[in-house]
């Protein structure tokens, strides 16, 4: 990795966690109540495992679209999941070096919905005639950091809002916020033992008052039992709807994964461990549940 594109996914990994930061209350106060603990020292201290982001799965967007944005700086693509329950795509893309975070992209499968909500989600997205990222120039950060926070379609009105809601509450939740970075990742593994753990950082978040989702249980194990993963539930926002119609809708969350040595390097002393001896990739029935961190079923508990 040259040291422009180097210099230009950093810029874009900071211009998608300020607005994330500001939108998010949880991470300020998580960072900070690590820092009060003496966890870290600061936010930069923290290494985040990975980030994700949900699209649709309609002409010049989704998948195809968005990942190009991450190959023109390096990254590679890995394994696909298919999320049946929820109709939904998705791959992760490893990073150029480990410094950098995982991305974890998502696409609804428009075409497995009703005629009903293809209809609303065709009558937004229809106006996009040509990909937008083959517009951006890629090599610029600050461009491709604004973009994520572009609106690419007309804002929407509550009522089709609504409509996605009661069919795919990621539909609902991608029409409004759009490529707005879902979640990033707290890697606890990288933490003081006291806190390397999941079950010992959920004690800790919920001692500060954090809420956590409870689907699948508030751990989610792989079936290799290498990859435990928690959430927190996703922060209500004031949104405004066409027509200046308001309502509390979903935001974004946090994330938190602990990733366990691999069997072979299982006698390894936690602070020797590489990040190519731990526990790679990602796991379906983890990831089905953390998508529920933005829906009613959680948010509304």
């Amino acid at each position: 990795m040259n040291f422009d594109k180097k210099e230009g996914l950093d810029v874009i990994l900071q211009g998608l966690f300020k607005p994330y930061l500001e939108r998010v209350p949880d991470v300020k106060k998580i960072s900070n109540a690590m820092v009060s603990n003496g966890l870290i020292s600061s936010q930069d201290d923290i290494v985040n495992d990975h980030i994700a982001f949900r699209t649709l799965g309609v002409p010049n967007l989704g998948i195809n679209s968005f990942e190009k944005i991450f190959l023109h700086y390096g990254y590679t693509k890995e394994d696909y999941f298919y999320f049946e329950g929820k109709k939904l795509d998705a791959y992760w893309y490893a990073p150029p070096s480990p410094e950098y975070p995982r991305i974890f992209i998502s696409e609804l499968r428009v075409q497995d919905l009703s005629k009903e909500t293809q209809a609303i989600i065709l009558k937004y997205t229809q106006e996009i005639t040509v990909d937008p990222v083959d517009i951006l120039n890629l090599n610029n950060g600050q461009e491709v950091g604004a973009f994520f926070y572009k609106p690419l379609w007309q804002l929407p009105s509550l009522e089709d809002y609504n409509a996605l809601l009661a069919e795919s509450e990621y539909a609902s939740w991608v029409i409004y916020n759009r490529y707005y970075l879902n979640h990033y990742t707290i890697s606890v593994h990288e933490l003081p033992e006291k806190y390397n753990t999941v079950a010992k950082f959920n004690d800790f978040l919920e001692s500060i008052g954090i809420r956590l989702n409870t689907a699948g249980g508030k751990i989610k194990t792989s079936a290799d039992g290498l990859l435990k993963q928690s959430s927190t539930v996703a922060q209500m926002i004031n949104a405004t709807f066409l027509n200046n119609k308001q309502a509390k809708i979903s935001g974004s969350y946090v994330e938190f994964a602990e990733r366990l040595p691999l069997p072979e390097f299982a006698s390894v002393s936690p602070s020797k461990l590489t990040r190519e001896q731990r526990r790679e990739g990602f796991e379906s029935a983890n990831a089905d549940k953390i998508f529920e961190s933005t829906f009613s079923s959680q948010t509304k508990k």
